[in-house]
């Protein structure tokens, strides 16, 4: 089974950067799409970025466009999420998720615990 260990989050200055890491044990995940959700407090959860495996297609929500961008190293099962320009509105918990199912599947998803990133004015 699947295993997802994040890390890198912390407590930041506005205009910083930050690099959140997510590393699978277990199955390799040749074949998986990675995505990366983030929550802020008292809001719904919501998709920041996404990446294809076939491809390696890039895809990003609208208000992390131009500041995060993300990469992995398959060798290693390691996903990344790099963070720039941060906001006080990027203070969240951030998930990563892998599937085989697509960047948007949840039926067949291997979740992260999520990891706390805070942003200070």
């Amino acid at each position: 089974q699947v295993r997802l260990m994040e890390s890198g989050g912390g407590s930041v200055q506005a205009g910083e950067s930050l690099t959140l890491s997510c590393v699978g044990r277990g199955p390799s995940l040749s074949g998986y799409d990675v995505t990366w959700y983030r929550q802020a407090p008292g809001k719904e959860r919501e998709f920041v970025a996404g990446m294809s495996w076939s491809d390696a297609s890039k895809y990003y929500a609208d208000s992390v466009r131009g500041r995060f961008d993300m990469s992995r190293n398959n060798y290693e099962d390691a996903m990344y999420l790099h963070l720039k320009s941060l906001t006080p509105e990027d203070t969240a918990t951030y998930y990563c998720k892998v599937s085989p199912s697509g960047i948007r599947d949840d039926a067949r998803a291997t979740w992260g615990r999520g990891i706390l990133v805070t942003v200070s004015s």
